[in-house]
């Protein structure tokens, strides 16, 4: 049988590009329908705080998912539920474009939520598979860089297909991409061989969980990952009534004003594919942290003072969210390469912290909502020191440093 890493080498542009994709989907399912949710607020009749829920709904079933898709993997291999993922995703869209309440709507959220987490839960662990932790954080922030351009495109392509129909046709055109990149599986090669799977029942899954749990290395990556998450999705719910119905942007400059936070996150994305070789994943992710935490202080201040309109969110917004490449790839890389054997169950577990939290984040938000930036900057520049402060914990407690805790695979 060919050896994983010898497949990634022969097609890794290939395999790049179908990664990227499948990691893409979670933003392209959110970020895509963001111009909308004024309109959805008028056309199912419900108010502000419902229509944030169908973010936080999302994130729910997003992190439950996420739960069964990983062990799955590390059983049968990851390309036949990364097409079961896809598959219902695809139908969970339709079922959004044909709701016709806020609750429906919500219920279609969860479902395609369930479906399109398998695509990045399991591309991080098809990473794992093929490369070593200093390579996988290199490669993670190369896809990162790439799926980048969903986000980045997502409330633009938006808004032009709610100028030209309805919000029901974002969620066909979010239909249509499941079903092609459910025909693009084809390309996509099994990185997990049959040796190399486990063997044990599934049912001894929330057994391999507490083993995980217990380890402070998978814990502190996942917690200092958790609260940038947190933060993010606060900052994805919170700013289209922060810029559209609070400073009254119109939905095409909104766009724009999303779109050059993720060039931030491109561009940093590429200077840690460059950083890591010379200062290494575990400085660079604390570095990111810190970053985000001095962006979450003056978006408190701004936000609580309007100093600056506009501007004085987008700013510390932006430089909250370009080290992302700096805190995501570094601690996703880092948590993994302890767990060669469980990539899958790690890798879920992971991603259940970090969008379990947005949950939470994203939930509060809608609890919170007083028609003003002031809860959203308050929820995101928590989230940046909380994100410094889990951060620093190896440095100033051994008991959570990654070189102490035993391995387990």
């Amino acid at each position: 049988m060919t050896d994983p890493r010898q497949q990634a080498a022969a097609h890794s542009l290939r395999l790049m590009l179908l990664l990227s994709a499948l990691m893409s989907f979670s933003s392209i399912a959110t970020d895509l329908y963001l111009p909308a949710l004024p309109t959805l607020v008028r056309d199912l009749h419900a108010d502000i705080g419902r229509v944030e829920l169908t973010i936080s709904t999302f994130l729910i079933g997003f992190s439950l998912g996420q739960v069964l898709w990983g062990p799955i993997s590390d059983r049968k291999g990851r390309r036949g539920p990364i097409a079961a993922g896809l598959l219902l995703f695809a139908i969970g869209s339709i079922g959004c474009a044909s709701a016709t309440s806020i609750t429906q709507l919500l219920v279609w959220r969860v479902i395609q939520a369930v479906g399109t987490c398998a695509g990045p839960v399991l591309a991080r662990a098809m990473v794992r598979d093929v490369y070593p932790r200093e390579r996988s954080a290199q490669m993670l922030s190369l896809l990162i860089l790439i799926m980048a351009v969903a986000p980045l495109a997502g409330p633009l392509l938006g808004a032009q297909i709610l100028q030209r129909s309805t919000w029901r046709a974002i969620f066909g055109v979010l239909a249509v991409c499941g079903v092609a990149a459910l025909a693009a599986l084809r390309w996509l090669p099994e990185t997990l061989p049959a040796e190399l799977r486990h063997r044990a029942p599934l049912r001894n899954t929330f057994a391999e969980y507490g083993q995980l749990l217990r380890d402070p290395r998978l814990l502190t990556y996942a917690l200092a990952g958790g609260c940038y998450y947190g933060g993010c999705y606060a900052f994805i719910a919170g700013t289209p009534f922060a810029y559209v119905g609070y400073y009254h942007v119109a939905p095409t400059a909104f766009g724009l004003l999303f779109s050059v936070n993720i060039i931030g996150l491109m561009a940093m994305n590429f200077l840690n594919t460059r950083l890591i070789p010379r200062l290494g994943s575990e400085r660079l992710f604390q570095v990111g942290a810190l970053i985000v935490a001095m962006a979450g202080v003056a978006l408190i201040i701004d936000a609580r003072s309007g100093w600056g309109g506009v501007a004085g969110l987008a700013v510390p917004i932006f430089f909250f969210m370009a080290p992302s490449g700096f805190i995501v790839a570094n601690s996703v890389a880092s948590a993994l390469s302890f767990f060669p054997r469980q990539a899958g169950a790690a890798s879920s577990l992971l991603g259940a912290v970090h969008y379990g939290s947005g949950v939470l984040t994203a939930a509060l938000l809608g609890w919170l909502a007083d028609g003003t930036p002031w809860p959203m900057g308050l929820i995101v520049g928590v989230a940046g020191i909380a994100c410094l402060a889990i951060a620093l914990l190896p440095r100033l407690h051994p008991a959570f440093s990654s070189r102490t805790a035993p391995a387990r695979s």
